[in-house]
């Protein structure tokens, strides 16, 4: 099977680079868009682009019925659906599919198994993955979140079990805490993702946050494609990635490469995703999620690898064997991504809007930048604040920072606020030269803290 026309279901930078793809594979690109969305750039280089809607995301990029249409009108005969909004629902994967439609990523069956994060810790557990402490399955009260907690220690998270993007996630230290967070909790899992069921975990302190990235066809092939670090967060949302990772050692990488890859193929994964970890103080590892859908961070990987995990995807849903082995996966060099968002650090990272006067983006050697934006773009208040990504390859990490410090140096954004200086200080600091920091850094001593 090959595709012609593909349609992409969704906006932003990530709808830029499937269409990017699409064009390099001579697959024609069809992309839906919002009012809001009606002079972005994707909808200026799609092959073709129709209006579904008002600005409001459920009005427009999570319309199913609105996005199927636009897919049978326009002939199309897959659909794309980047990352975030319909990206891992079960349920448009099989509409999808009873309308003669490919849904590029992982079948109906898969995003079901993989839906619930409580479920899947359970289908680990079985698969021999070490699992950080918690409940069995989703939380139906306060009363047993606090059963739990006391059973496991505290400090512990309270998680949405259809979730990801760190929202529905709160830390609670205390019983009283959890009694504060629980209705916060599942009405921002509600709010996200149609779906309040909470699940519970120990929180480990000092941890950093690995992932494996999986690739799996239809015929039974998985592999892992190395690991990346994700540990530079803020409020559970990524700020850095990096591959590969700078504070784990060789032996640990490929144990959690082959953790995951067993796991995929055990489980009957397909298409691409991520098999997410914690690694503790010790250096152990633990199992927290799979993502079922490409990641934000997924440039770093095809930086070190010169593999398109974008073309990857196409090809696997188009029923193609693996084209590459994982002896065949050769990491060279090191990279670094930095997320631009338009936002202000020094209110507590609040969203910023308004229009770009000024829109200059950084190049040279080993930078790559991955953005729908461009001067005269009005930053609209609807959707997530990611401007950018700005990527950095060198030969080793020195090189690659040094890269993304004059890459930040260079972006010259007016219009909005964005945490471009905090990048800054993040990467001159020496916890983040020596590759110390964990997934609490941020949040426990902030930004301006990490340098003197």
């Amino acid at each position: 099977m090959s595709f012609d026309k593909v349609l992409i279901a969704n906006r932003g930078e990530i709808a830029l680079r499937v269409i990017r793809a699409c064009r390099e594979l001579g697959i024609q690109s069809v992309l839906v868009y919002s009012e809001a969305d009606a002079h972005s750039l994707p909808v200026h280089l799609a092959d073709e682009a129709i209006c579904i809607g008002p600005p409001s995301a459920r009005a427009s990029y999570l319309n199913i019925p609105a996005i199927i249409s636009a897919a049978l009108i326009s002939g199309a005969q897959a659909i794309h659906p980047g990352y975030g909004f319909l990206s891992e629902n079960a349920d448009f994967s099989e509409v999808c599919r009873e309308h003669g439609l490919v849904f590029i990523g992982p079948p109906p069956e898969v995003l079901a198994k993989f839906h619930d994060k409580s479920a899947t810790r359970a289908l680990m557990r079985q698969y021999g993955l070490p699992i950080v402490p918690g409940s069995e399955g989703p939380v139906r009260t306060v009363s047993e979140a606090l059963r739990i907690a006391e059973a496991i220690g505290y400090p512990v998270m309270l998680k949405a079990r259809s979730g990801g993007g760190g929202r529905g996630m709160r830390k609670a230290e205390s019983a009283r805490d959890i009694q504060r967070m629980w209705d916060q909790a599942r009405g921002e899992a509600k709010a996200s993702f149609g779906d309040d069921g909470i699940y519970m975990e120990r929180n480990l302190e000092g941890v950093r946050h690995i992932e494996a990235q999986i690739l799996a066809d239809e015929h039974g092939n998985a592999i892992c494609f190395g690991e990346r670090e994700c540990s530079i967060q803020r409020r559970n949302q990524k700020m850095i990635e990096e591959a590969p990772s700078a504070s784990i050692g060789l032996e640990l990488q490929h144990r959690i490469a082959r953790l995951a890859a067993d796991a995929a193929r055990r489980s009957g994964y397909r298409n691409v995703g991520t098999f997410e970890f914690l690694v503790d103080r010790d250096g152990a590892p633990y199992f927290i999620e799979v993502n079922a859908r490409i990641q934000v961070e997924h440039t770093v990987t095809e930086m070190v690898t010169g593999v398109d995990l974008v073309k990857e995807q196409i090809a696997l849903a188009a029923g193609e064997p693996l084209s590459i082995s994982e002896e065949q996966v050769w990491v060279k060099g090191h990279a670094i991504e930095c997320r631009i968002n338009a936002e202000d650090p020094a209110a507590n990272f609040a969203s910023s809007t308004g229009v770009l006067t000024t829109y200059m983006p950084p190049g040279g050697p080993g930078i790559r930048v991955d953005s729908h934006c461009f001067q005269g773009y009005e930053v609209p208040p609807y959707y997530d604040s990611l401007l950018a990504k700005v990527i950095a390859w060198g030969n080793d990490r020195p090189e690659a920072v040094a890269r993304m410090q004059r890459a930040l140096d260079e972006f010259t954004i007016v219009g909005v606020t964005t945490n471009i200086a905090a990048h800054k200080k993040i990467l001159a600091s020496d916890l983040f030269r020596e590759g110390r920091v964990t997934t609490h850094l941020i949040d426990t001593v902030g930004v301006e803290a990490l340098v003197g």
